[in-house]
């Protein structure tokens, strides 16, 4: 390879390194509209999914980020916190919904193409129950709407008490392993 040609790879990696440790605020509010000239986001324009890899973790919890991207059109917002259960073999909800970690939190105003996350907190069932139960995914509700999503993922839970938290949705992907304040 010549020389020319291997920095232009290493300029490359290096510009997508630096795009991907950018804070996911600055990314995902460029050029976007005010929040009060954005619709709500509809189920039909909300693809919702779980971001790669463990977002980390610590006393017993394990963070995903649970990622809300506009497929529509049209810019829209998202404002609040998602619905989260866990769901049985059946597609039914098993266990306690998610609680929420609550706080302040503000409208994430979305155009076509861009992504916000909500942090999804899941705790180790043999911390809170004696007795874990299956889940084989999770049922999601996007903020303000009111048609869930099914997202595949086993993991374990407590029959009578949830082992889930979410917090608000964010601008930007959920980067795993990220500080988010």
């Amino acid at each position: 390879m010549s020389s020319s040609l291997a920095h232009r790879f290493l300029f490359a990696a290096l510009l997508g390194a630096a795009a991907i440790a950018a804070p996911p605020t600055v990314a995902a509010t460029a050029g976007l509209a005010h929040v009060a000239d954005a619709p709500t986001c509809s189920s039909a324009n909300t693809q919702v999914w779980l971001g790669d890899g463990e977002g980390g973790g610590a006393a017993g919890r394990a963070y995903y980020p649970l990622e809300f991207s506009n497929i529509g059109k049209r810019t829209c917002s998202l404002d609040g916190y998602p619905g989260v259960a866990p769901l049985g073999s059946s597609d039914a909800q098993i266990g306690r919904p998610a609680g929420r970690n609550t706080g302040a939190h503000s409208a994430v105003t979305l155009a076509p193409g861009a992504t916000a996350h909500a942090l999804l907190s899941i705790a180790d069932w043999g911390a809170i129950c004696t007795k874990a139960v299956s889940a084989y995914g999770l049922q999601v509700y996007p903020p303000g709407q009111r048609q869930a999503r099914q997202i595949g993922f086993p993991f374990q839970i407590c029959a009578h008490t949830s082992v889930l938290i979410t917090g608000p949705v964010r601008a930007g992907v959920g980067i795993p392993g990220y500080t988010y304040s």
